[in-house]
């Protein structure tokens, strides 16, 4: 069995949640795993029903819409943009692999969801960390301990009503708990939340190209930003950005297949399990 995968260091302190929650938008749309893991194990361009006939739990109308989704996201490349030209990865999406094995691990190991092919443990995963605000939570509990509601509410730049929400998704998700009973008592992260680390890590590493290019176009952003929203006052986003910033600091294959466990074949994994549900 392969070993888990080792991401860079990390530290929940220096999360930049909009970051991670970028990249995360990227990647974590249904179904965009499956449709990455079926062209890096084909390594040819392909068009979409030739993705589709891979996924035969999917119609071909929706592989081609979620191609399409990651084109736009940088994920896939085209020849062409003539009807029914063929997709392949993109260096991003070639990318994902150490990315997904982190997840497959933390899944492994964290999520009782039992035997699954591997593109479905990674969605699962996703599913549960591209959230909005999922991160700049997580961060405040990795950060400070356990909290209450309010203290979360301030620490994470939130209202409270849609703290709370959020809190409650993710205690049935897993990922929080409260440390007693009582109404007040605080938030925890469980053993999967403080596992995050190691996830947040490899995706910050992941996305730091993407970073980069924005980095390199700020300067004309930041005037365009500035002439249009010159005097809007500072609302519930823009408090939530400047909470988000005041925490952060600038962070620095196979993809089916363990080194020692070769797993099947996209097909052949699809038939063994039973067909994923469609649904979000």
């Amino acid at each position: 069995m392969r070993a888990p995968a080792q991401p860079p260091t990390f530290s929940f302190d220096s999360i930049d949640p909009q970051r991670v929650e970028d990249a995360l938008a990227r990647i974590g749309p249904k179904w965009t795993t499956w449709s990455t893991m079926v062209l890096a194990q084909e390594n040819r361009p392909m068009r979409v029903r030739d993705v589709a006939a891979q996924l035969p739990f999917l119609t071909e109308q929706f592989v081609s819409k979620r191609l399409a989704t990651m084109h736009a996201n940088g994920l896939v490349n085209r020849s062409d943009d003539r009807r029914g030209a063929p997709y392949r990865l993109s260096a991003l999406g070639e990318s994902l692999a150490p990315l997904h094995h982190t997840l497959s691990d933390w899944s492994r190991v964290h999520l009782p969801l039992g035997a699954m092919a591997e593109a479905e443990r990674v969605e699962g995963a996703l599913r549960r960390l591209n959230l909005r605000d999922t991160t700049v939570v997580i961060q405040a509990l990795g950060a400070g301990g356990p909290m209450r509601l309010v203290h979360i509410s301030e620490e994470a730049g939130l209202d409270t009503p849609w703290t709370r929400q959020r809190l409650l998704r993710m205690q049935a998700d897993g990922l929080v708990a409260r440390t007693g009973s009582r109404h007040g008592d605080p938030y925890v992260l469980t053993d999967a939340g403080q596992a995050l680390g190691a996830v947040y890590a490899s995706v910050e590493h992941w996305s730091a190209p993407i970073a980069e290019r924005r980095a390199s176009s700020a300067p004309r952003l930041v005037a365009a930003a500035t002439r249009t929203h010159a005097g809007v006052p500072l609302g519930t986003d823009g408090a939530r950005t400047a909470a988000a910033l005041r925490r952060s600091t600038a962070a620095p294959s196979s993809l089916f297949s363990h080194a020692s466990q070769p797993q099947p074949q996209v097909t052949a994994a699809v038939t063994a399990q039973p067909a994923p549900s469609r649904g979000r």
